[in-house]
């Protein structure tokens, strides 16, 4: 019986193990027919580590694959891929609200991550309409730096207009940095909900400050002024001149340079820019000459339709006024010397963007595919390989979303971060305008005069990105004048907001998960001074302002001593500024029928402007 029973043992075990065998089999065939390119343990392993990994952003290299990136180097088209989205995942959700409804605010960082659900509650964002489009879509990363500022110069120095002008022209700083983050990132609203501390997942608290890493190399507002002026000196990137546009180009340029110095105008107030003979000048042949063909190609709403509220308004509002302008708009391409692709970020953001996917390569793909057929279909982009192009765009993802081909373009972006190829002289650092009434976007301009300010500093909001909450930690109820906090109870209008704003000195600008930040300009509309706490950010207009006259830079490392830095600044030199403060706003406001000076005049010059710098006589 003892070998009988043996051999029945081993019959059984063979029979077992044999099941087993081909269970494992029939369910591994299943696996291996359903998932994308038969890669089984790839396909798992991203999904596993889409929530786990150190995520990277837009850098100087893409970790992983050992990608080159360089603002100036268009060979990076697809440096921000990653792998393709399995098929399991829906591309598009024909259910459009499910994907638009829920997107109030600024979505990006960890909460992104997490559920792509509205973070930022300082700033409510509309909703979307329009037509579905379904792209194929793969993942791509993005990048993330921290901040730090400027040296901070005397009023008296300056004040000279007569300095020569900075150096624009399209070179661009490659900053590589020891760890980014490949979250989808959306400006300084949204991911945290108001809290330092997350759990993603498997339950482990996450905070605030890891969700961004600070850029390993830091330009001070100070090496950004001398790099513009080398750039503009003498550039190994400058085109030659090739048509008629150009030539005229080349003799406004010559103009400008060749300008004497104005003693006084009425109209401007020479501190307040870096060279106002120029500019003025400038100013003068652009509404003389300036010709814009606007491209009517492209589906809505990502093409033609412009957002009128919300933080990302800024492109909204330039699309509109641009695409009703008679004066500067020209049907004749043979005649233009500028060509303007009318896309809207945001719109495309909300459109193709895959909830819960953090992949948003489909969006960079969708406008490779726009360029490449504006370029098949059009012989004006290969003329310049489009350097005589240009878009407006406010989302944070507007840097990924432009690269590859579209990097030789002049791209106004609110999120003008040299860390993430921004090249300083071609691109247009874009105000990140906050518009609560499209019907009156001036509403509620202005602030108390000076003597009516009992607060020396005010911020509040979100703890997103890491910066924040340093903030926070070293003077939230620390000192009775220094309104320092975390979001404010939501009150109609946002008026306990703005009724701080306009009751303080000094308004602080901490960076979000991104550099850009709507409290820029929402602080010069209040009458307060700026303090811009952002690495690596170029401020709006760069090339034209003269921001060190009427704003404050402090770096990271300068935060716990904010208060000493805010106080050292004299009464006379403060209302100075505040004076600055008040002449420049006139730059940063939107207007139903634009009027002279105006931010779309601003920007539209500055466009102009950087394209002059681009040509050369040979």
């Amino acid at each position: 019986m003892d070998r009988g029973f043996r051999f029945l043992c081993q019959a059984e075990t063979t029979r077992l193990v044999l099941f087993l065998g081909i269970t494992v089999a029939i369910i591994l065939m299943v696996q291996y027919s359903e998932l994308p390119s038969s890669k089984f343990v790839s396909s798992v392993t991203s999904k596993i580590t889409s929530f786990s990994m150190d995520t990277s952003s837009i850098n100087s290299k893409v970790e992983g694959n050992n990608m080159p990136f360089n603002g100036s180097n268009s060979n990076t088209t697809h440096a921000l891929e990653e792998t393709p989205i399995s098929p399991q995942v829906p591309l598009f959700n024909n259910d459009r609200d499910s994907i638009t409804a829920p997107a109030p605010q600024k979505a990006k960082g960890l909460d992104s991550i997490v559920n792509f659900t509205p973070g930022d509650d300082d700033y409510p964002m509309g909703s979307i309409h329009g037509k579905q489009i379904n792209l194929t879509s793969q993942e791509a990363v993005s990048p993330q730096p921290m901040m730090p500022l400027p040296n901070r110069t005397p009023l008296d120095s300056e004040t000279d207009s007569t300095s020569p002008v900075l150096s624009v022209t399209s070179t661009a700083i490659s900053v590589k940095s020891d760890k980014t983050s490949s979250v989808p990132k959306d400006g300084n609203s949204g991911s945290l909900q108001g809290s330092s501390n997350l759990k993603v997942n498997n339950g482990k608290p996450v905070t605030a400050k890891n969700s961004k890493k600070r850029p390993s190399k830091i330009v001070s507002i100070s090496e950004m002024n001398l790099l513009l002026q080398r750039n503009h000196a003498s550039s190994p990137l400058l085109k030659p001149a090739r048509s008629s546009a150009d030539l005229e180009i080349l003799h406004a340029k010559s103009e400008i340079l060749n300008v004497s110095n104005i003693v006084n105008d009425s109209r401007l107030y020479s501190p307040l820019y870096r060279n106002v003979s120029m500019f003025r000048r400038s100013y003068e042949l652009m509404e003389k000459m300036l010709k814009v063909y606007i491209y009517q190609d492209g589906d809505r709403p990502i093409f033609h339709e412009p957002l009128l509220d919300g933080i990302y308004a800024s492109e909204g509002w330039f699309m509109k006024l641009m695409e009703a302008n008679k004066q500067f708009v020209t049907g004749e391409p043979g005649k233009a010397h500028l060509f303007y692709i009318p896309f809207s970020s945001r719109f495309l953001q909300q459109t193709l963007y895959v909830r819960n996917s953090h992949r948003r390569s489909n969006l960079i793909e969708y406008m490779k595919n726009y360029v490449d057929m504006i370029a098949g279909k059009y012989p004006f982009w290969n003329r310049t390989s489009g350097a005589d192009h240009f878009v407006v765009a406010c989302h944070d993802w507007a840097p990924a979303e432009t690269r590859g081909r579209m990097l030789s373009c002049i791209r106004a972006l609110c999120n003008a971060d040299i860390d993430v190829g921004f090249q300083i002289g071609k691109d247009v650092s874009l105000p990140e305008t906050y518009i609560r009434s499209s019907e009156n976007p001036v509403k509620n301009i202005g602030g108390d005069p000076p003597s009516q300010r009992p607060f020396l500093a005010f911020f509040a909001g979100g703890l997103h990105g890491y910066v924040r909450p340093i903030l926070l930690k070293h003077w939230e109820n620390k000192e009775p004048d220094m309104k320092i906090s975390g979001p404010l109870p939501h009150v109609r209008g946002n008026a306990n907001y703005i009724q701080f704003m306009k009751s303080s000195k000094f308004c602080i600008c901490a960076r979000g998960h991104e550099v850009n930040s709507p409290r820029v300009v929402e602080a010069i509309f209040h009458e307060c001074i700026p303090v811009i706490i952002s690495d690596n950010f170029i401020p709006p207009f760069f090339e034209i302002l003269n921001w060190d006259s009427f704003a404050v830079f402090v770096t990271e490392e300068e935060i716990p001593n904010l208060r000493n830095i805010l106080m050292s600044i004299s009464e006379e030199r403060y209302l100075e500024m505040h004076k600055r403060v008040k002449k420049v706003q006139e730059h940063f406001l939107w207007h139903a029928e634009p009027v002279k000076y105006d931010l779309f005049h601003m920007l539209l010059h500055s466009i102009w402007f950087n394209r002059l710098f681009q040509i050369s006589h040979t």
